[in-house]
């Protein structure tokens, strides 16, 4: 691969994991902002390149086309992970949203129904992620993973992933008179996380590791239909005023130390989104 002005990954001898995931690398971010807006989902999980659509002959061309061995990245964003393993700790921001009682609700419907509405829930919930800046990490069963990392999402992370939420929430349906179409609950936290290219023989992701994520984890496991538990990290950092939400003290599995949350709900992120 040649480092030209249209790769948004900094030259290997440059390159430093902390600047990039800083936010004092504008290039990185200023290129992937660009992509984002070329239409459409799915896309590259580090440039946001579009495999499909109407742009996807011309970022082919550039040679972003999927990368035959993990189709979340691009064949240049593989080629950099892979010259570039490791990563830095950087303080960002998570989302976890699963689909609350999918058990019950597959046992309700045929295979066929199910997969259909996981695959509704995964496309909504990767286009509101990543219109918010945010990187949709990974699908695990009824779940997303989302992470707003500074150089995507910018020093306002906290707030894109607590918009993301609540925009979750009004476009699963929570909040309407007919009810929602998946009964979704929601986890955001902020806090310290080693972020870049993790793995080895050929295989490597791009992905956070740490206890912040495990907490925003239980954040989601226990938050019910039409809820986002958003930490007190999170909220501070979001600016959201403590008045005017619920707050719980939580005992999380795993965690000595309690978490502090405030609790937003369908109702009042619905009037929030409209706002």
């Amino acid at each position: 691969m040649t480092h030209d002005d249209k790769d948004p990954t900094p030259a290997h001898d440059d390159f430093d994991w902390q600047a990039v995931l800083s936010d004092t690398s504008p290039e990185m971010r200023r290129h992937r902002r660009f992509f984002k807006y070329i239409p459409r989902e799915p896309r590259c999980k580090i440039c946001a390149a579009p495999f499909e659509g109407p742009g996807a002959p011309f970022m082919r061309a550039l040679g972003r086309s999927r990368w035959a061995k993990n189709p979340n990245f691009c064949r240049i964003c593989e080629v950099f992970l892979s010259k570039h393993p490791g990563g830095a700790e950087v303080e960002l921001t998570f989302l976890f949203a699963d689909i609350r009682g999918s058990t019950g609700l597959g046992e309700s419907m045929s295979t066929t129904q199910f997969s259909a509405l996981l695959n509704r829930f995964y496309a909504v919930g990767s286009k509101v992620i990543i219109a918010h800046d945010g990187i949709v990490d990974k699908y695990v069963g009824d779940e997303i993973v989302a992470m707003f990392a500074p150089p995507f999402a910018g020093r306002a992370h906290a707030s894109q992933a607590v918009a993301a939420a609540r925009q979750l929430l009004a476009d699963t349906g929570h909040g309407t008179s007919a009810g929602p179409w998946a009964p979704i609950g929601v986890g955001v936290h902020t806090g310290l996380a080693f972020v870049g290219s993790v793995g080895e023989g050929g295989m490597t992701d791009f992905t956070a590791l740490g206890d912040s994520v495990n907490t925003t984890a239980r954040l989601a496991s226990i938050a019910a239909a039409g809820e986002i538990l958003v930490s007190r990290a999170a909220s501070e950092a979001a600016g959201l005023p403590g008045e005017g939400f619920e707050q719980r003290h939580l005992e999380l599995r795993g965690r000595t130390e309690p978490v502090d949350v405030l609790v937003l709900r369908a109702t009042d992120t619905r009037e929030r989104v409209s706002a």
